[in-house]
């Protein structure tokens, strides 16, 4: 009966805040708090019990497809590890300072929850990237990396607070790059149906989770190194779109959970909302850095944002070190992701509003990540090198000059290595349409899968006195539309066009 009322809560509520513009999971936060305020007594500890499960569940299987889209060399970074370090360090003083003076007057309490606050969360920000199909653009990556770093962190932090320490058995982890062969000729054999899902739940919940927490490690670590196992297999991908539906329902659990905490009090809610005044700063102290280590404006901006919010790590530390504080915090991270994801959401057309006070903030020297482009002597331009993008390539790269661009530094780097005419570049930068000579141009191929991202490059095309050809593909009739709208002259339904392309091979089969 519990069960019922859950979902029926989740649904309810997530429908209800989509419906204005948010995204479900506040929905399902406030569900959590609803739940918690309208249960009897004797009914929480046997619900709290299921759902934690289920959060765990989520939110092991959140990291270990993050991992399967993880470089480890973008670790060794030094936007990645200056960041995450400073940032870790500068505000936890910030913070220690506010909440001793304010809250807590034991030092000791003070900084472990200074600390906590500290982190973004993992789960929010993988999730509204992953969303938004910005996991591996540049900011996506950075982002990823800081929250990575900072998850290494906490369990350091953590590890210290409770005075245990790793088994000694964990020296094993060390020797888990022997077992990649073996991983990647189970999931060559895995097929592609329930036993390719069932093989990334073994590794993330069994593997990874069970088998890092029994040699005294964070089993979201484990989740996540497994995922990185298999990041360079070809069919990492596939595996990580299998899991998609599967992770968003256990995730829900996570959200709830966050909720089932229990019920604040006046104390709480003044805690969280000092705290919350004080999360554009977090924000801002991320932008600040990221700039310092060479980054553009843009690309700060959007990997701050991604940053500028409360972890649910913060609440891990609380459980096992500070339980007096757990529904504080609950409520501060809770309240952090009611700003932060729509925050997220709106993230591109807010930069362009800002773009004129924060780029002269960015320093003279640039990152070798976001080197301009130039177009040469290519009369066609593809922007979006995915499955749609290098078929079309494929077929005009000795019919035409062409020129391709895409967002995802690997999958360039892997054009380039096959010889294509392929740059980075991401199609939501305005810096990029600035600085875009366009006048041999005749023709552009918008082939991204992101709806935003077509959108976005539709209209700047035209804004920028673009008078060829405009082209797209669309999953959906509604879509290709909007995208008519936004300045293209076809729209083509991708799977319309497939059965068309297949009518018309039978057709010439039978004469």
């Amino acid at each position: 009966m519990l069960e019922a009322v859950w979902i029926g809560f989740a649904f309810g509520l997530g429908m209800l805040v989509r419906s204005v513009g948010l995204p479900p999971l506040i929905g399902y936060l406030a569900a959590g708090f609803l739940i918690s305020a309208s249960s009897e007594p004797m009914q929480l500890p046997r619900g709290e019990h299921i759902i934690e499960h289920i959060a765990h569940i989520g939110v092991l299987l959140l990291l270990f497809t993050v991992g399967l889209k993880l470089n480890l060399r973008s670790l060794l970074k030094t936007e990645v590890l200056g960041g995450a370090f400073s940032h870790f360090a500068l505000c936890s003083l910030l913070y220690f300072g506010v909440i001793y003076t304010l809250f807590v007057p034991n030092w000791y309490q003070a900084l472990l929850l200074a600390e906590a606050l500290a982190f973004s969360s993992t789960v929010l920000a993988a999730k509204v990237l992953e969303g938004k199909r910005e996991m591996r653009a540049f900011h996506g990556r950075v982002a990823i990396g800081i929250l990575i770093v900072q998850d290494l962190i906490a369990m350091l932090v953590m590890s210290l607070a409770n005075g245990t320490t790793p088994s000694p058995w964990a020296l094993l982890v060390f020797l888990l790059p022997l077992l990649r062969p073996l991983l990647y000729r189970m999931l060559d054999h895995s097929g592609h149906d329930e036993l390719l899902i069932l093989f990334g739940v073994l590794l993330a919940v069994v593997a990874g989770g069970s088998g890092f927490a029994a040699v005294g490690l964070s089993s979201e670590l484990g989740a996540l190194v497994f995922g990185a196992l298999l990041a360079s297999h070809n069919r990492a991908g596939e595996l990580a779109k299998s899991l998609w539906s599967i992770k968003e329902f256990f995730l829900v659990g996570f959200f709830l959970q966050i909720g089932l905490g229990g019920l604040p009090d006046l104390q709480a809610w003044l805690f969280a909302a000092v705290m919350i005044a004080l999360l554009p700063l977090k924000g801002l102290l991320f932008f600040l850095l990221l700039v310092y280590f060479k980054l553009r404006a843009r690309s700060a901006y959007l990997s701050s944002l991604s940053l500028a919010n409360y972890s649910e790590f913060g609440l891990i530390v609380a459980s096992v070190v500070l339980p007096n504080y757990l529904i504080p915090l609950a409520l501060t991270v809770a309240l952090s992701f009611l700003v932060s994801a729509p925050l997220n959401r709106l993230a591109h057309p807010l930069y362009d509003k800002l773009a004129a006070r924060l780029e002269p903030l960015e320093r003279h020297t640039r990152h070798p990540d976001e080197m301009p482009v130039s177009l040469g002597d290519a009369r066609v331009l593809i922007m979006g090198m995915g499955r749609t993008g290098t078929a079309a390539y494929k077929y005009l790269e000795h019919k035409v000059h062409l020129i391709a661009l895409d967002s995802d530094p690997a999958k360039v780097r892997q054009h380039q290595e096959s010889g294509n005419n392929v740059f980075f570049a991401d199609a939501e930068d305005h810096v990029l349409w600035q600085g875009l000579d366009l006048s041999k141009i005749e023709a552009v191929l918008l082939c991204m899968s992101d709806l935003e991202a077509k959108l976005i490059a539709a209209k700047k095309l035209r804004a920028s006195g673009f008078k060829g050809l405009v082209v797209s593909h669309s999953m959906h009739a509604d879509e290709a539309r909007q995208i008519k709208e936004a300045g293209a002259d076809h729209t083509y339904l991708t799977m319309s066009e497939a059965g068309l392309g297949i009518a018309e091979r039978v057709r010439q089969h039978i004469g």
